[in-house]
């Protein structure tokens, strides 16, 4: 009887650990609020660290710029090379409306500002260089808060990659 029993046994012990081990080892749970809808896909959500403690960084939201810029890289007449790059503006909270309200005026803006960069040759070479990527988040920086106003802090570059042809 006992040889019967105890696979069964084993099976309860083995869940049981198992369950213990999963609800101990888990993550903590995050503070965040996640809102529905379109702004949920364009807006994070930063997460909450003391409530007690108000920080500069609680006043500020990032919104992600749709779509990625693709920039021509030309040398002598010729196509060289794409640059794609992702941005991503750190705001003042409550900016994101009017972010979304002159996004084709951004993108606009942006892309002259990231031809005039390729045609001064911003993208030859070790174009990932911070000396080299400073004047473009500045001038990038520059063109949003002309269009936006004061409550543009940043523009962060996510992502960018270079694809010779």
């Amino acid at each position: 009887m006992l040889s019967k029993l105890l696979p069964v046994i084993l099976l309860i012990l083995g869940t049981g650990g198992g369950i213990g081990a999963g609800i101990m080892l888990a993550p903590a749970p995050e503070e965040t609020q996640v809102s529905a809808g379109a702004e949920a896909a364009h807006t994070p959500v930063a997460a909450v660290e003391d409530p007690a403690e108000e920080s500069e960084e609680d006043l500020r939201e990032y919104i992600k710029i749709n779509n990625q810029f693709v920039v021509p890289v030309v040398d002598r007449e010729q196509l060289t090379s794409l640059v794609v790059i992702s941005l991503s503006l750190e705001t003042a909270k409550g900016t994101s409306e009017k972010v979304r309200a002159y996004e084709p005026k951004l993108r606009d803006v942006f892309l002259q500002v990231l031809f005039d960069h390729a045609n001064m040759g911003g993208f030859r070479g070790a174009f990932t260089r911070s000396d080299v990527l400073e004047p473009l988040r500045t001038a990038l920086r520059e063109a949003a808060q002309k269009q936006i106003g004061k409550g543009i802090y940043d523009v962060l570059i996510m992502e960018i990659s270079r694809q010779d042809v």
